[in-house]
């Protein structure tokens, strides 16, 4: 077998629900030795206050949000309130290449494990902190959660239709934007540790994360003097723009009451929107003066929608997607989380990893959305259960015997793994 990019690497990540744990969650899949430190005294979020849970029965190691955030990854029990604990994770850390946390600005140092404490056993040390909203700043210690950055970030503010309030978006979503740039910060920093031999600190703000994806906005704004706003599915010229019923789709709002079939089309050009009325067969509404432009179509483009509507409802949806898109449409089916799990492209590209677990079951992960030719990720291996790993971490990193392990255990510095109950 190939080596994995990140081989050799040791990661110990003292982080909790979507920031921190799964940026050490993709650097597993390539390969890092990955240690999530835990305790039954602060669950990790993800495994206690989110379902789904397996057959709806809440549990630690039943958690489908924890599975796909923390799979490839090995749990550790320590509680870092007893010295001995605190000693332990310190020794974790000198093994250490990389460290990762999300705790409020202050906690780290607050227990001994800040920076420069860290850095002073381990000079190499790779560290990444990603909170909310950086580590200084007037409002740094606000604390808060994932839908309020989203907020925070001017996302809310642009969704929703033009005459009705703003719409959150559901879920962390900021929290996995800055995933991707706590992942490439800690890559940079590990070459310019291969480069120069120093380690390095990673303030990563996770609001400056989010505010990166409404630069257009800003940029309208700084140019133009105009506050972007709400459009629902509209854009600045395209005509058609938004999403349209398809067969089986109900007549209920949202689709309720039946099956949820759209299809998303976007028309940029008079030249696009000719092919578009010859896939429809040249109906006799689309040859009104009132869509007869680009500029017409934005103009009546409430009346465009609805025509477009009632035709669109006629067809199947994979099937208009692929008569759209070969006849130079931009079109795409909107698949239901369901059609996720059987879209022949997402198969075809392994990007769901099929993994056992003695809780959960059978079920599948999230690989990494890349391949690598030289370097491919590593096979995918099962979230752990809660202080899984203690023991093999302990004895593998830190060369403790069984007995020792024991003793610190008997201390309640360390916790060791329960038999798990098959779900």
């Amino acid at each position: 077998m190939k080596a994995q990019a990140l081989d050799g690497v040791v990661v110990v990540e003292f982080a909790a629900f979507a920031a921190g744990p799964c940026v050490a969650k993709y650097m597993a899949n390539c390969g890092a030795f990955v240690i999530k430190v835990e305790s039954r005294a602060r669950l990790d979020g993800f495994r206690t206050h989110y379902p789904p849970f397996k057959d709806n029965i809440p549990g630690p190691n039943r958690s489908g949000v924890f599975a796909m955030n923390n799979d490839g990854v090995h749990s550790v029990g320590l509680n870092l309130k007893v010295p001995a604990g605190m000693d332990t994770a310190r020794k974790l850390v000198e093994k250490a290449d990389v460290v990762i946390e999300n705790f409020t600005p202050g906690t780290m140092k607050r227990l001994g494990l800040g920076y420069e404490q860290l850095a002073a056993i381990n000079p190499g040390l790779v560290m990444l902190s990603t909170c909310n909203l950086g580590q200084t700043g007037p409002r740094a210690h606000h604390p808060g959660f994932g839908s309020q950055l989203t907020s925070l970030s001017g996302f809310t503010h642009l969704i929703g239709e033009e005459d009705q309030g703003p719409v959150i978006i559901y879920g962390p979503y900021i929290d996995y934007i800055a995933v991707g740039y706590g992942y490439v910060a800690i890559l940079a920093a590990l070459e310019h540790r291969r480069r120069t031999g120093r380690g390095q600190y990673i303030d990563l703000s996770q609001y400056e994360n989010g505010v990166q994806f409404v630069a257009p906005g800003i940029l309208e704004h700084q140019l133009l003097g105009t506050v972007p706003k709400r459009r629902a599915n509209r854009h600045d010229f395209a005509a058609p723009h938004g999403v349209y019923p398809c067969r089986g789709q109900s007549k209920g709002p949202g689709g309720s009451g039946g099956k949820d079939n759209w299809i998303a089309i976007s028309v940029f050009s008079d030249e696009e929107w000719q092919r578009l009325v010859k896939v429809m067969r040249k109906p006799a509404w689309a040859d009104s003066l009132r869509f007869a432009s680009q500029l017409a179509r934005k103009e009546n483009e409430p009346e465009l929608d609805a025509m477009l509507a009632k035709w669109t409802r006629r067809q199947k949806a994979p099937d208009l997607m692929l008569k759209l898109q070969k006849a130079g449409v931009h079109a795409a089916k909107v698949n239901s989380i369901a059609d996720l799990f059987s879209d022949p492209q997402l198969e075809h590209r392994g990007h769901w990893g099929a993994v056992p677990h003695p809780e959960v079951g059978p079920h599948h992960v999230e690989m990494p959305a890349y391949a690598m030719s030289e370097t491919p990720v590593a096979d995918p291996t099962p979230e752990p259960l809660l202080c899984e790993h203690t023991e093999m971490v302990l004895q593998k990193l830190l060369g403790l015997s069984q007995a020792e392990i024991e003793a610190l255990a008997a201390q309640g510095a360390v916790e060791l793994a329960t038999t798990a109950t098959v779900g």
